[in-house]
Protein backbone atom coordinates (compact mmCIF):
# COMPACT_ATOMS: atom_id res chain seq x y z
CA UNK A 1 0.00 0.00 0.00
CA UNK A 2 2.50 2.44 1.03
CA UNK A 3 4.64 1.55 -2.34
CA UNK A 4 1.41 2.24 -4.14
CA UNK A 5 1.68 5.89 -2.84
CA UNK A 6 5.24 5.93 -3.50
CA UNK A 7 5.15 4.64 -6.94
CA UNK A 8 2.30 7.83 -7.87
CA UNK A 9 -0.96 6.43 -6.71
CA UNK A 10 -3.31 8.80 -5.41
CA UNK A 11 -4.86 8.05 -1.87
CA UNK A 12 -8.35 7.28 -3.79
CA UNK A 13 -6.26 4.41 -6.41
CA UNK A 14 -4.94 2.83 -3.37
CA UNK A 15 -8.51 2.66 -1.06
CA UNK A 16 -10.06 1.30 -4.63
CA UNK A 17 -7.93 -1.07 -4.97
CA UNK A 18 -8.33 -2.38 -1.03
CA UNK A 19 -11.90 -2.13 0.01
CA UNK A 20 -11.59 -2.73 3.00
CA UNK A 21 -9.00 -0.17 3.58
CA UNK A 22 -10.37 3.02 5.17
CA UNK A 23 -9.23 6.59 5.13
CA UNK A 24 -8.51 6.43 8.20
CA UNK A 25 -6.36 2.93 8.26
CA UNK A 26 -4.31 4.39 5.39
CA UNK A 27 -3.41 7.54 7.59
CA UNK A 28 -3.02 5.29 10.92
CA UNK A 29 -0.15 2.89 8.28
CA UNK A 30 1.16 6.20 7.16
CA UNK A 31 1.78 7.60 10.52
CA UNK A 32 3.00 4.62 11.54
CA UNK A 33 5.37 4.52 8.79
CA UNK A 34 6.70 7.99 9.28
CA UNK A 35 7.00 7.28 13.13
CA UNK A 36 8.81 4.11 12.69
CA UNK A 37 11.14 5.55 10.08
CA UNK A 38 11.26 8.47 12.47
CA UNK A 39 12.83 7.10 15.18
CA UNK A 40 16.00 5.20 12.90
CA UNK A 41 19.06 6.39 13.89
CA UNK A 42 21.37 7.29 11.14
CA UNK A 43 25.47 7.13 11.61
CA UNK A 44 27.55 8.60 9.07
CA UNK A 45 30.30 6.00 6.92
CA UNK A 46 33.50 7.67 6.77
CA UNK A 47 34.91 8.08 3.91
CA UNK A 48 37.83 5.43 3.31
CA UNK A 49 39.73 7.75 0.79
CA UNK A 50 40.09 10.71 3.18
Amino acid sequence: MLRRLAAGETPEEVLAAHPRLTPEGLRAALLYAAETLGAEVYYPVPDKAA
